[in-house]
C-alpha cells in the first residue's frame, strides 16, 4: 500500500494526522482498523457464500472475470488449445524483434565507425568508443 512512499513522506503524513486529530488519534486509528477488519470479514463471507452457491472453491482473487473464466469455465486442455496458436505467433514475433534489434545495433556500430573513424567495440571486450568532439562555429570565427 505504501510502496511508493518514502520514510519522510510517511512521517509527514503521521505528523499531519497528529496535528489534525490530536489526542483523538488512537481512537481514529482504532476505528479505521475496525472498519478494515469488517470489510475483510464481509469479503470473506461473500466469497464463502458464492463458493457454497456455485459448489466450487472460490478465492477472492478468483472473482476477477479473466481468472474466473480461466479457473472455472475452461479446462486445462481448452486453455492449452487457445494458447497454442498464440504462442507460435508470439515466438515468431519475438524472433523478428530480436533480429531487428541486432540489425539496429550493427547499424549503430557502423555509423559510429564512420563518424569516429574508430572500430566499434564488442560486447566481449574493449572500452566503448568515445563520442566525436563537438565543434563550435563560434570558436572558428
Amino acid at each position: 500500500m505504501f510502496d511508493n512512499l518514502n520514510w519522510w513522506e510517511i512521517g509527514a503524513l503521521l505528523l499531519l494526522a497528529l496535528l489534525i486529530f490530536g489526542d483523538r488519534l488512537p481512537a481514529v486509528i482504532n476505528d479505521g482498523l475496525r472498519m478494515v477488519r469488517n470489510l475483510r470479514r464481509m469479503a470473506t463471507n461473500a466469497t464463502s457464500d458464492l463458493s457454497r452457491e456455485l459448489g466450487t472453491d472460490i478465492q477472492l482473487e478468483d472473482l476477477h472475470p479473466k481468472a474466473f473464466i480461466r479457473k472455472h469455465l475452461l479446462s486445462e486442455e481448452d486453455e492449452a488449445a487457445i494458447r497454442k496458436p498464440l504462442q507460435g505467433v508470439y515466438d515468431n514475433l519475438r524472433a523478428d524483434v530480436t533480429g531487428v534489434h541486432d540489425e539496429l545495433k550493427d547499424a549503430a556500430a557502423a555509423a559510429d565507425v564512420r563518424s569516429n573513424g574508430r572500430r566499434p567495440t564488442t560486447a566481449t571486450g574493449g572500452a566503448p568508443a568515445a563520442p566525436a568532439p563537438r565543434v563550435s562555429y563560434d570558436d572558428a570565427t
